[in-house]
């Protein structure tokens, strides 16, 4: 009854924390909402209301373009109370939705200097899928700033666009973000000029959603993204995002989704354990930044929502590309890093992969992980599948269809069905774990003749200070925050580094400190002391086996210093055991 109690106990905190926790899905700002109208409301009736919120209630809201009346797309001034208000007069039975116009902005371009060479096209081996495949045939959408006729996109073939910042067909870019992101995708190549981009027979679509300022609305975002998938785009790129999840934009990637469009974003640059939006949409494939070296680029985020990985550039190597100088508005070669430079180069690679026979999207994303290289350990999904490889992908595009045998062959032979993906880092290390919850039981062995050796109680202490349910840190769950994930999944020499995702131990929480206070809470107390007891052995033979495998520790480093510090606790941990334990009748 008392393990029932516990368990119940533990779950409705995990509930109360996760339910508590609005995610991106409830951040983000904006000026505006968005009213969608039912289609079964006449349209007198839609204009009635319309008039009402208006003369009564002050709002003006009007359609959001010419494209939005198929849609009943209303915009009006508003703010969280402003929704709540609306719902409460009834208007949510009128309308499929009403929510923020969520404000999206391109990420930061930092203002760092040139770097003349094209390392990143070098690192997806680009040149070796050129000798298949140049894009020719496909269209890419460019959700951006707008694109300026650059140069060295002279040669560049363009389709007709539409700026939606401003409503008018000329998307005109004034601040140089999307002309950047433009030319990785196709930038004018074998042209004696400039630089090169990765699909550069592709033809490009120039959709403006952010103004100068590098700030956009949901409503334009997803009518870009409708508009690209009614006039013939086989890709979209968006190296744009923010917080807020929207049921707008979702509605809009679906359908382009089920019209075979290929949607890829930026996973943002804020360094945190999530993907932005759109990029966290499960149609969308969420990329992350690496910089010259192949490591995770310091600003790029990570966790749920990634999906792959590709170059981003940092201060060591920027992304160079012909674009414009947003003050003079002058052309210029400008090196820029961020998951905006990222996101272009899936979205060349998947215009190829399009380009060499796969049309389907998840077929397209199937042949992008499945050809990407695999990172090993990678515990809080740096990389996604793994770094891009633009020459395996089209290789792999021009085998034909991706079947459920080639998937499950790549699950068996790279993914999680592949043992050495589990016992050599994956998404946790599972020898280790294995050989810490041994030890931990190894230990207790010692002590049999004290110990209530099968008891609840001692298994639950030895479990939470040798592994914890470690096989729950690689959970990702959409929109959910990963750390509760990682509490449960860490032993109690790890919790001082879970929340943050550190692979280092905290020294407090990796010592002796924390089971001689639970010893001295509960020695006295029947059962709990045994779980106190069952902590210090577990807590022994984790710090043990860190010491062997990974004597990793902050301040301490992860040589010598930090192995002995890792030696001496275990010992103390099993000196502290032992005498906790001696003299105490073995009880279950």
């Amino acid at each position: 009854m008392r393990k029932f109690l516990i368990a119940c106990l533990f779950l409705v905190g995990l509930g109360f924390a996760l339910f508590n926790f609005k995610g991106l899905a409830a951040r983000g700002e904006f000026e505006s909402i968005v009213l969608d109208f039912r289609e079964s409301v006449p349209a007198t009736e839609i204009a009635a209301n319309v008039n009402l919120l208006a003369e009564k209630y002050n709002l003006d809201p009007r359609l959001n373009s010419e494209f939005s009346a198929a849609d009943n797309v209303y915009i009006a001034k508003g703010d969280r109370n402003t929704i709540k208000e609306l719902k409460k007069l009834g208007f949510g039975k009128l309308t499929e939705f009403i929510e923020p116009n969520y404000i999206y902005q391109a990420f930061d371009v930092p203002n760092d200097p040139e770097y003349n060479k094209q390392w990143n096209l070098r690192s997806i081996n680009i040149e070796s899928a050129w000798d298949e495949t140049k894009g020719s045939g496909v269209t890419v959408a460019v959700i951006d700033t707008g694109i300026a006729l650059a140069p060295d996109l002279k040669n560049t073939k363009f389709v007709k666009g539409y700026d939606f910042v401003n409503d008018r067909i000329e998307a005109y870019d004034d601040s140089g973000h999307g002309t950047h992101v433009a030319g990785t995708i196709a930038q004018s190549t074998n042209n004696n000029f400039g630089v090169a981009g990765i699909a550069y027979e592709a033809s490009l679509m120039p959709l403006k959603v952010l103004g100068a300022g590098g700030g956009g609305t949901v409503a334009d975002i997803a009518e870009a993204i409708r508009y690209a998938a009614d006039n013939g785009a086989d890709v979209i790129n968006m190296s744009l995002g923010g917080a807020g999840e929207s049921k707008l934009m979702a509605e809009a990637i679906d359908y382009a989704y089920d019209k075979g469009v290929v949607i890829v974003a930026a996973a943002g640059n804020a360094n945190q354990n999530a993907a932005a939006y759109p990029a966290r949409y499960p149609r969308v494939i969420g990329v992350a930044a690496l910089d010259s070296a192949g490591v995770k680029a310091p600003y790029s985020n990570f966790g749920a929502g990634v999906d792959i990985s590709a170059p981003g550039g940092s201060e060591a190597g920027l992304i160079l590309q012909n674009t414009i100088d947003p003050q003079t508005g002058d052309y210029i070669f400008a090196g820029y890093q961020g998951t905006s430079m990222a996101a272009p180069h899936v979205a060349g690679v998947a215009a190829l992969v399009k380009a060499s026979g796969i049309k389907e999207p998840d077929e397209v994303l199937n042949v992008l992980q499945q050809s990407s290289r695999a990172v090993k350990e990678d515990p809080l999904n740096h990389f996604g599948a793994g770094h891009l490889d633009a020459a395996a992908a089209v290789k792999l595009a021009l085998k034909g269809q991706i079947t459920f045998r080639d998937f499950f062959r790549w699950l068996r032979d790279n993914g999680y069905l592949n043992p050495r993906f589990w016992m050599d880092g994956g998404t946790v290390m599972l020898l280790p774990k294995l050989a810490m919850v041994l030890g931990s039981y190894l230990l207790a062995w010692f002590l049999r003749n004290y110990l209530p050796f099968w008891s609840w109680s001692l298994t639950s202490g030895l479990v939470a200070g040798s592994s914890g349910l470690f096989f729950l840190r690689g959970f990702y769950i959409f929109d959910l925050p990963q750390w509760p994930f990682r509490v449960m999944g860490s032993s109690i020499p790890e919790l001082g580094s879970a929340v943050q995702g550190s692979s280092m131990l905290n020294p407090i929480f990796a010592s002796v400190v924390i089971p001689l206070v639970l010893v001295v809470l509960f020695l006295g107390h029947k059962q709990w002391k045994w779980v106190a007891i069952g902590s210090a052995l577990g807590v022994a033979s984790c710090l043990a086996v860190s010491a062997v495998v990974s004597p990793s520790v902050m301040l301490l480093g992860e040589g010598i210093v930090a192995r002995s510090f890792l030696v001496v606790n275990a010992l103390l941990c099993f000196g502290l055991a032992y005498l906790a334990s001696k003299g105490e009748v073995r009880t279950a």
